[in-house]
């Protein structure tokens, strides 16, 4: 079955995979919101939060010493609007050197024009060892 997204929605998350990807920081400062929350999960098991100023100024500095972009790799896996808002479910890998990872992506609409309020990131899992979140059935 194939899944149609919005089309407003996927060009907005191409925008925002493309400008922070390549550290334009004026740019970015339209694609997120305010309140923004970043989340992630740590390698002890717990959940860092990071504030827009947070993460911004680690997409500075790495502009600033002149890393080179990042990759726009990105394969969109849902997309569920209600109204003014959206959930938006990423399998998203920021280069060759680092671990892909699953994104969902808190989407709102300020302005007639969509932002992130919200990032969670989590480890791409391997599929060949997922169970599911719920144990079989016995009966």
């Amino acid at each position: 079955m194939t899944e149609q997204h919005n089309p407003e929605i996927v060009a907005f998350i191409d925008r925002l995979a493309e400008t922070g990807s390549n550290y334009r920081m004026a740019e970015m400062e339209e694609l997120y919101t305010e309140d923004l929350g970043f989340l992630v999960l740590t390698g002890d098991g717990k959940i860092a939060r990071f504030s827009k100023a947070e993460m911004f100024a680690e997409f500075r500095a790495r502009r600033d010493a002149g890393e080179r972009p990042l990759s726009t790799e990105k394969r969109i896996l849902h997309i569920e609007e209600q109204g003014d808002e959206a959930t938006a479910v990423l399998h998203r890998r920021m280069s060759d050197r680092a671990s892909p990872a699953f994104y969902e992506l808190r989407l709102r609409r300020v302005n007639g024009n969509w932002r992130v309020s919200g990032e969670t990131v989590l480890p791409w899992p391997d599929l060949a060892t997922i169970k599911g979140f719920l144990p079989p059935r016995e009966h």
